[in-house]
């Protein structure tokens, strides 16, 4: 079957075609040439799945990929699970959720305990999102947090960081809430979304269901200064009712 917009240039598309794809970064009524995608599609589409690999590749290097100044600023260090290249990261997860011997020292010597919240960055799958967002979002989030009287522990970058890392940093620096700022897998429509994973006294034996998540931090999403936002006051919520995850009961227009 086809339709108006399979004869039309872009320039021609109808009110309609053009509101539909303005609202989303997905490819739908992207017209076809035969029973093909149009070169500028197809082109496109190879570029987004190369951006998609370069994402999850690349080595994160905190003195190369963020300004110095900003680094100089936030005190930022970098420490490192127990995963040793980016290859072994992706095949053996599990690596990712515990942290070097050395990096286990160096977090202790380094990040006062017991803060109200400790914020850590990592890698995830996508260095390109860390890059992209945290040098809006981390101020934001420290606003946020200065303008409820919060202490706020030391942050710092995890290389080859997986999720459950978060209750690694609860059992060492016992924060009252952790939050990891991690690159999403990357998709065909952006490979610079972030993720926020938040937990209320994260440690061992906790899993996805004593965690919240604020997802799709990039520029078609979520706004780094509007999730910083979210995550003051999903923090908030966390601590009123001294838990996370699923047996945290948000209000109903949360």
């Amino acid at each position: 079957m086809t339709t108006a917009n399979d004869s039309l240039l872009p320039g021609d598309w109808p009110e309609i075609v053009r509101q539909i794809r303005a609202r989303t970064p997905a490819r739908v009524l992207a017209g076809r040439t035969g029973a093909a995608y149009r070169t500028t599609t197809q082109l496109d589409l190879r570029e987004a799945h190369a951006s998609a690999r370069d994402a999850v590749h690349t080595e994160l290097n905190l003195e190369q990929q963020f300004d110095s100044e900003f680094v100089k600023r936030w005190k930022l260090f970098e420490v490192s699970t127990q995963a040793v290249s980016k290859e072994e990261y992706l095949q053996h997860p599990n690596l990712g959720r515990v942290f070097a011997r050395a990096s286990h020292s160096e977090l202790l010597e380094r990040c006062p305990p017991g803060a109200d919240l400790q914020i850590a960055i990592g890698d995830g799958l996508s260095v390109s999102a860390v890059v992209a967002q945290i040098p809006r979002l981390l101020p934001a989030i420290f606003d946020g947090a200065k303008a409820h009287n919060w202490t706020v522990g030391q942050s710092f970058v995890i290389r080859h960081c997986r999720v459950g890392i978060l209750n690694q940093i609860g059992e060492l620096l016992t924060p009252a809430v952790a939050v990891l700022l991690i690159g999403e897998r990357p998709g065909l429509a952006t490979a610079e979304s972030l993720s926020a994973y938040m937990a209320y006294r994260p440690r061992p034996g906790h899993t996805d269901a004593d965690r919240n998540l604020i997802s799709n931090i990039h520029v078609r999403g979520i706004s780094p200064e509007k999730a910083a936002t979210r995550i003051i006051e999903l923090a908030t919520q966390m601590m009123k009712a001294q838990r996370s995850g699923t047996r945290l009961h948000l209000p109903q227009n949360y």
